[in-house]
Order: structure tokens, then sequence, then C-alpha cells
């Protein structure tokens, strides 16, 4: 039998597009909690606190809302539960993670025979994936064509995609799933916790998704936050669906949430009493600091980044405030992956974009500091001058104090 020594992990900057350095408070909540089952009264309390904390941080009065245990995937799958074989769905994907929600909902969707003919990559003929090319946004035009023509019951968008670091049009994808009568489903897991927005305002969107560890700042299996329309949730009552881990109607039962009401808190599944404490925390830091100066705050730091970067020779393509992706300069074009893993290798976790183009992703979750930021562009900076870049540090560090000092 071969005993392995205990796993030691060093602290790394997580510099990428999440999950993102979790905050100190989060971890203490993690460390000090008590050991207890999770039916204690102080965990039951926290469960119901955090569902309404959470109801604050989407900006809605929808009574379905609460975490998924898991990551953002399992919050994603719970709400891709509602599409059932056949349903015909519109799909936009313009990056890594839109593509991936494409492809789950094709597996929702499709039919036993379409599983049949491709059991990993169905291709059934009621779901439409309209590709958007890297490096472009979603737009209301693109979606309201697309629904016009296709005339579908579902139709998917992320808010925002961290494969290409690309805000799309919240408001064109709800007007467009309103005129034509769609019900909208979105992935906020990058958006939740950085960007300023109420779902509630957006009333032809019908089920949202996010995850824990990026803008709410959790740790990465707590809870994926999700919301239903009273209209998802009475379709689904109606027609049910194929899972019951993640059935939206069933999850919300964990949370005291029945008939469409809070409710006594009854037996739940075994919930974390540590998951519920980091949670809970998580949520209390964020409505503190309040979403609309959360909001402001990313803007500001990304817009130094984002400035340095280019005062690198760097081109820069997204438009997200927690995120810069980037191409490198000329004589650098081609070793993305090589600086990357280079970086990382001294515990500065930057990213590359996962499919082609290769570019860089460097993220400033959790990271809204001026410390924080010339940190950040510091060990960038010396990355790519060690790589053989003609960069002059002192200008470029200038540049960022004169940003923060201007």
């Amino acid at each position: 039998m071969t005993i392995f020594p205990a796993l030691e992990i060093p602290n790394t900057l997580a510099a990428g597009p999440g999950p993102g350095n979790t905050d100190p408070r989060v971890l203490e909540r993690l460390c000090k909690t008590g050991v207890a089952d999770h039916m204690q009264a102080d965990v039951v309390r926290g469960m119901i606190e955090a569902k309404q904390m959470l109801r604050e941080v989407w900006g809605t009065k929808n009574t379905y809302t609460y975490g998924v245990a898991g990551t953002g995937f399992s919050g994603l799958d719970c709400v891709f539960s509602l599409i059932l074989p056949g349903d015909k769905v519109v799909a936009f994907v313009n990056g890594t993670f839109s593509g991936i929600d494409g492809q789950a909902i094709r597996m929702k969707a499709s039919s036993i025979q379409d599983l049949a003919a491709d059991p990993l990559n169905p291709k059934p003929a009621n779901v439409t994936v309209v590709n958007v090319p890297h490096g472009q946004s979603v737009t209301g035009e693109i979606v309201d064509a697309e629904l016009a023509k296709h005339k579908p019951m579902w139709a998917f968008m992320a808010h925002w995609e961290t494969g290409s670091g690309r805000v799309n049009d919240l408001k064109g994808f709800n007007d467009a799933c309103a005129k034509h009568g769609v019900m909208g489903i979105v992935d906020a897991v990058s958006s939740l916790g950085v960007a300023d927005f109420s779902i509630d305002d957006y009333p032809a969107i019908v089920a949202w998704a996010s995850c824990p560890q990026k803008g709410v700042l959790s740790l990465p299996l707590t809870y994926a936050p999700v919301s239903f329309r009273d209209e998802a949730i009475n379709l689904l009552a109606r027609r049910g669906c194929y899972t019951y881990v993640h059935h939206p109607i069933l999850e919300a039962r964990h949370w005291g949430i029945v008939d469409g009401q809070d409710a006594a808190a009854v037996y739940h599944r075994t919930h974390s009493s540590y998951a519920v404490a980091a949670f809970h925390e998580a949520l209390r830091i964020l409505l503190t600091h309040t979403v609309k100066q959360k909001a402001a705050d990313y803007a500001y730091h990304e817009a130094a980044l984002k400035q340095a970067v280019q005062a690198m020779g760097c081109e820069v393509t997204s438009n997200m405030t927690s995120l810069v992706v980037l191409n490198l300069p000329g004589n650098l074009a081609g070793k993305e992956k090589e600086l990357v893993t280079k970086c990382r290798a001294e515990g500065f976790a930057i990213w590359t974009t996962l499919s082609e183009p290769v570019q860089i992703r460097i993220g400033i979750l959790n990271q809204l500091t001026v410390e924080a930021i010339s940190d950040i562009i510091g060990r960038f900076v010396d990355a790519m001058i060690n790589m053989g870049a003609d960069i002059d540090k002192e200008a470029v560090m200038q540049g960022l104090n004169a940003y923060y000092t201007g």
C-alpha cells in the first residue's frame, strides 16, 4: 500500500476568467464553522437568509431563486432541464462556454434516435445553433432575425462569454424573445456580481443560471445561483422533466420553497454546513459592497489593466470588465501557450483561450485595488520581457500610476 504525503497546495494569484481569489472572510467562515448536521438550526437559518440575499443580488422577486449545490455547470443543468426532447430551441454561441451550453441543450432536446446517432454530440433537427464569430458579441439584431426565422419555443444566450471575453446584448435578447413569444434562458455565470443588472427588467427571460466562484466569490463547490420566473415553473409543473437531482421544483424544496411560496424549513438534502456558511458570507460581502458599486469598481480597474497591456503592444479584443482578452505583439505572436505556462509555473495563474484563435486571458476577479492591478501588470510585463519582448517596464508602470492618480 502506498500512502502519499499530505497534499500541500500553495497560494496562487488567480488572474484568469475564474475562479477568482476567494475572500479571506469566506475562508474564515468555512474554517470556523462547527461540525453540524444539515438540519441544525443555524444551518437552516443560513439557507433561508442566503435565499433571501440571492433575490437581492439577482434583482428579482422570483420566489424560485436559490442555489444548486455544485459549480456553475450544476446550475446550468438545472435550468436546461426545462427543455424536453423535441422542443424547438435556438442557441446563440460565441465562445467556448456558450458552445458547451449549446452541446448540453442539444443533448436535452434530443430524441432517443438523435442520441443513438451521435451520443456525445447529438445534432437534433429541432435545435439551431447560431455561431457568432469568436471575438464578436451576440446582438439583438442577430437574435431577432433568427427567432423570426425559426420560431422556437426556447432561446438561449450567455450574457458574458469568458471564452472570448465578450458581453452579449441582454436587452436585445429579451426584447426579441418578447417580440416572438419565445421563452429565454440565460447563462449569467460570468456576469452575476460583476455587472449591475436586475433580472426582473428582462421578463421574457424565464430562467437564469450563474456560479458561486466568479462575481459572487464564494468557493467553487458551494452553490450555483438560479432563478426561475413563474412561467417556467408553471410549465414544468404541467409537463415535468427528465431529472430528479436538478429538477427546479424539487431542488427548490430543499430551500423551503413549496408551491410557489416560502415555507417552513423541511428536511433537505445533506447540504454542508461549511458550504452554507461560506456561501452566506460571500453574499453578505457582495451586498455590503453593493452590486452597483462592485460593477463600477470592475469597470474602473479593468480600464487600467486594458490601458497597461495596450501600452505593451497587445491588442485587446474583449469588452468585459472582469477580464481582458488580448493578442500578443508581433514578435511574441504564436507563443501564447508558452508564456502562460511559464506564468502559471510561477504562481501567476493567467489563461489562454480554450479554443481557436489562441489568445491570452487576464482576469481581475476580487482584485479590485491599485496594489492588485499593479501586481498583475508587473508580473505580466516581466513575463513578456523574459520571453524577448522589447518593453519599457518603467514607462508601463508610470502610465498605470498616471491612470490611478489622474
